[in-house]
């Protein structure tokens, strides 16, 4: 199999890694550079598990090859939060009660700060958008809608 260098910045440090050119982004965080928060759940970018922002725009990693990301800048669920602070988005996850198992935990988290990005104050029709894509098997979604309206008016200073 053929290997190629990658060069991309993750979670605001560059990487220079040797990659497969098969390989997934998925891979190559996980395996790769360690960062295990990527989950990999349906590996065919249906339940949204493995999510993560690609310049800014969420993607499903699992099915971006490695190669693909050159140049480009990745932000994992492990780099939204500061050494001594969750992200917003985090925290209201926390505090709505909107993790349950967490297998889909970051994939959510990661879907809903590209959604806030976008969308600083969502309506509910925006937040299913935003969202879809990301399949929990143990909330029932209303805490995690819940979550992403806590987070929304967190970010604006509202609450």
């Amino acid at each position: 199999m053929e290997v190629k260098e990658l060069n991309f910045v993750v979670n605001g440090k560059p990487y220079k890694v040797d990659v497969r050119t098969n390989w997934t982004l998925a891979q190559v965080l996980r395996e790769k550079l360690g960062l295990l928060g990527t989950k990999v759940g349906c590996g065919e970018g249906e339940c949204g598990a493995c999510t993560v922002l690609m310049n800014g725009e969420t993607v499903t990693s699992c099915l971006v090859l490695a190669v693909q990301a050159e140049g480009s800048e990745i932000t994992t669920i492990e780099g939204l939060a500061s050494a001594d602070k969750l992200h917003p988005v985090q925290q209201a996850f926390i505090d709505a009660g909107a993790i349950q198992c967490g297998y889909c935990t970051p994939g959510m988290v990661m879907s809903a700060v590209a959604l806030l990005n976008r969308y600083p104050d969502p309506t509910d029709e925006q937040i299913r958008y935003g969202l879809n894509g990301n399949l929990c098997r143990c909330t029932g979604y209303q805490k995690i809608f819940e979550a992403v309206r806590l987070a929304s008016k967190r970010m604006r200073g509202e609450a």
